[in-house]
């Protein structure tokens, strides 16, 4: 039966709230059964995963449509990721300051 893939059981639909808890931050890797899709290489934050089992999502672009796991492809963010990017924005003046510091 096509289309039933997506809607899970309440336990398969628990286990995807656990492992997507809201603030998930996510990179859309491609959405390709979407006749609007959300570009690759979008990323976003999980608002909350629904009975259905689809991760309602706050895109960075604006957008806010529903990832539906099994069909689009994804992938979470890691913490570390983040912070590398934001340390890369910082370290930079810090280390110039270091220099000029020790002259």
């Amino acid at each position: 039966m096509k289309g039933a893939a997506m809607f899970y059981s309440r336990d398969k639909v628990e286990q995807l709230r656990q492992r997507y808890p809201e603030g998930t931050r996510i990179c859309l890797d491609s959405m390709e059964n979407d006749p609007r899709p959300i570009p690759s290489g979008t990323k976003g934050t999980v608002i909350t995963v629904d009975d259905a089992g689809q991760l309602f999502m706050k895109w960075d672009n604006g957008c806010s449509l529903s990832l539906i796991p099994g069909e689009d492809r994804f992938h979470v963010i890691q913490p570390e990721e983040n912070l590398s990017e934001e340390m890369q924005e910082t370290e930079n003046p810090s280390e110039e300051l270091e220099m000029h510091m020790s002259m």
